[in-house]
């Protein structure tokens, strides 16, 4: 499953880091799913992951996409009071948390507390060589670490978004008023929001714990140095996971966009 750095001497340094890289990301990946597709996900340690992703996560995202929906509100609401357009500022922020906000900070929140510890709690099997145990006992490390880790987070994902978006549509309506707009006219404006918008927005939420988990579990498999490689391959995770989800977000609001255009 795992790359060899020597497969890759002939590369440049920073050219054969980034093979290497997206070499075992994809390898694992494959890995990932084929065990998935076939049935072989452990419950009981499923169960544990979503645990620790979502009750982990949770507040940390509720205070997060709260104030971030407020703050969106406070600026919006005035700058639409002062074009006559107040009656609007219901749908407008209720549609930016719903597609971006939400799901977006949801992921780097969850990126930044589960996917760093996915990459610390493996790196630290990995250099203390209980993944090479795993190996000699005939299990797959694949199977018993990250496939719970990966169904867990994807699982757990649409969940932390929907509370997160419940909790910045409340923050907002809170501050609308500071803004010169009604609570009463705030969520008048937010019942016009189609259904679509909300499920765009969790559809995004699916490929970002794909991603959160799948690369925690690159990082922390391929950890090497000790325990300065085990901090290493924490930052690189929450780095790595970050970026991942941006470009990601893009590519997928590009789809959306011109799927709604052919509606």
């Amino acid at each position: 499953m795992v790359l060899r750095r020597p497969a890759l001497r002939a590369a440049p340094g920073p050219l054969s880091d980034v093979l290497l890289f997206f070499g075992q990301l994809f390898l694992l990946t494959t890995e990932t799913l084929w065990y998935i597709v076939r049935g072989r996900v452990s419950v009981k340690a499923t169960i544990r992951q979503m645990a620790e992703v979502g009750v982990g996560s949770l507040v940390v995202a509720l205070i997060t996409v709260g104030f971030s929906g407020a703050v969106a509100a406070l600026y919006l609401a005035a700058q639409l009071v002062l074009y006559g357009q107040g009656s609007y500022a219901g749908l407008l922020v209720g549609q930016s948390l719903a597609l971006e906000i939400a799901p977006v900070i949801t992921a780097i929140v969850v990126a930044a507390r589960s996917g760093s510890a996915m990459a610390a709690e493996l790196g630290s099997m990995t250099v203390t060589e209980q993944v090479d145990a795993l190996k000699t006992m005939a299990t797959s490390p694949v199977e018993y670490l990250v496939v719970p880790r990966v169904v867990g987070t994807v699982i757990m994902m649409p969940i932390v978004t929907v509370l997160a978006n419940l909790a910045g549509l409340y923050g907002a309506s809170l501050t609308s008023e500071m803004g010169g707009v009604s609570h009463a006219l705030f969520w008048s404006s937010f019942q016009r929001m189609d259904i679509a918008s909300q499920m765009d927005g969790l559809a995004k939420a699916i490929p970002f714990g794909f991603l959160i988990a799948i690369i925690g579990c690159r990082q922390g498999l391929a950890t090497t140095g000790g325990a300065q490689g085990v901090g290493r391959a924490t930052t690189s995770a929450v780095v790595f996971g970050s970026i991942a989800i941006y470009v990601v977000d893009f590519f997928i609001s590009l789809i959306l966009q011109d799927g709604a255009k052919l509606q």
